[in-house]
């Protein structure tokens, strides 16, 4: 079984449904303030801190399947459609950036996450299928991030092993035993109360999908400065000697689902914009914000995408880094870029389940609070220094069996990827189309059959028909990940 990043960009992204939500209280006793939250917390986020959180989210590894997604749609459709889909992305982004505070966007009550914006300006009955779609495509994401991790770092070590001995020596490498690791890492970083806490993480995250983006942007150059030859052709559906003309048509519809769903941002808009401080006012500094991710990301995505192009034409690997072998020491650099990014990238992902559970059963152990709510610090000395932890035995029992048990998953299924994929493409028109658009159009009063109504339906109607066809290429591409597929075994 061939089990890679490409071609699912669920990555960081990604499509990524996901939240970055803290604790709320209720909405009644929501009144505004200037630097202290409703619910008491203090915000002491910045535009730079929260610039840190969207890259971390929106740069990922998916990244590196943007060459292969802009070779199935060739020299006019692939950079058409980074740039569009980036402006797209923008356009929503700073509408729901207005969605923050209801009914007034600056001095309204407070809508901690995506779903309180849903469920004040959409009403409840909305609340729960957007509420399954994010928190499951969260999940999904947190398998998915163990599994690549996984691939990521038995690649380094068969890599190694094949310049060590040659390139047709035998080198076997165990997936699971580096999942183990990983878990167990997660185990202690899942400690961390809250995305405010970990700041520090996604900055880390970014500098490294920076590292990473930039070697293989610096590998495409290099390699396009040798053949002195730019490949790749303005027609659809070239990429793939040998495939029969179907297969060719449904990697399209991936394609185009891979470039739409990597600047998948709207889902954690909300909670990022709800760790900043004011003044400034948080819907404007939340502009800033998105302007600083999106044009800093499409910078990337197209640089990359076309470049990769450029050097490989219709032959470029959807795991793009799997296109290198030499100078070997670069590309282990890249690699431990993105396990690094997926170490630090998965904490902060997961923050969202973490709070969204102890949240809920703070109010049903309330019987219990003297043990299971109770915070107990441990004490100890290093290098003369005084050390101190905190912790409560809620935190450390459900945290650490959350990261067990998404563990376990990915080692049963490391084939998940594939299904992650078909995830991003049902959840992308509803959570980062149809409700933000919806919402601002109750916050603005926009009215049904204005010009602005209008010009919402069509773009919502685009964005359906994207996720629809995303969505038929993600099952042909899962059916046959499936047909190969073995449990509790990852085969490089």
């Amino acid at each position: 079984m061939q089990l890679q990043l490409q071609p699912q960009v669920w990555d960081f992204k990604l499509f990524i449904s996901f939240t970055f939500a803290l604790p709320s209280a209720s909405l009644e006793s929501m009144e505004m303030d200037a630097s202290s939250a409703d619910d008491g917390r203090i915000r002491t986020g910045t535009v730079w801190t929260a610039t840190a959180h969207a890259f971390t989210a929106i740069l990922g590894s998916g990244i590196l399947a943007l060459p292969w997604s802009v070779a199935q749609l060739g020299w006019i459709l692939g950079p058409f459609f980074l740039v569009f889909f980036a402006a797209v992305t923008y356009y929503i982004a700073i509408l729901l950036c207005d969605c923050y505070r209801t009914p007034d966007p600056v001095k309204g009550r407070r809508n901690y996450t995506y779903m309180d914006a849903v469920r004040a300006l959409l009403g409840p009955k909305h609340v729960l299928i957007s509420g399954i779609m994010q928190y499951s495509m969260l999940w999904g994401i947190m398998i998915g991030f163990t599994i690549t991790a996984a691939i990521s770092t038995a690649t380094m070590k068969r890599s190694a092993c094949f310049h060590e001995k040659g390139a047709n020596a035998e080198c076997g490498v165990s997936g699971n035993s580096y999942m183990l690791a990983f878990g167990a890492l997660e185990i202690l970083l899942s400690q961390f109360p809250s995305l405010e806490k970990v700041t520090f993480l996604s900055v880390i995250a970014t500098l490294t999908s920076l590292a990473y983006a930039l070697i293989a942007l610096c590998l495409s150059i290099a390699k396009f400065s040798i053949q002195h030859e730019a490949k790749g052709t303005i027609m659809v559906a070239m990429a793939g000697e040998g495939l029969a003309t179907s297969t060719k048509i449904w990697q399209v519809f991936q394609a185009l689902g891979n470039i739409v769903f990597s600047y998948t941002y709207s889902m954690l808009l909300l909670e990022i914009q709800d760790t900043l401080k004011s003044p400034p006012a948080e819907n404007k500094a939340m502009k800033r914000v998105t302007l600083y991710a999106i044009g800093g990301t499409a910078l990337f995505y197209t640089s990359l995408g076309c470049m990769g192009y450029v050097a490989f034409g219709a032959e470029v690997p959807g795991n793009y880094l799997t296109g290198f072998y030499k100078p070997l020491w670069l590309v282990d650099i890249a690699n431990l870029a993105v396990i690094i990014h997926l170490i630090v990238g998965y904490q902060v992902f997961a923050q969202t389940i973490f709070a969204m559970n102890e949240k809920s059963l703070a109010t049903r152990w309330q019987a219990h609070g003297s043990f299971f709510n109770k915070i107990y610090t441990v004490r100890f000395q290093y290098c003369k220094q005084d050390y101190s932890f905190q912790f409560t035995p809620s935190r450390l029992l459900l945290r650490t069996g959350f990261v067990i048990f998404t563990t376990l998953v990915a080692m049963m299924f490391p084939f998940f990827n594939a299904i992650l994929g078909l995830l991003g493409s049902i959840s992308f028109w509803p959570l980062t189309v149809y409700f933000p658009l919806n919402m601002y159009m109750v916050q603005a009063n926009i009215k049904r059959g204005d010009s602005t109504w209008i010009m919402f339906q069509v773009l919502s109607l685009l964005c359906l028909v994207v996720s629809l066809v995303s969505a038929i290429g993600s099952v042909a591409g899962m059916l046959e990940h499936l047909k190969h597929a073995q449990l509790f075994h990852i085969n490089l």
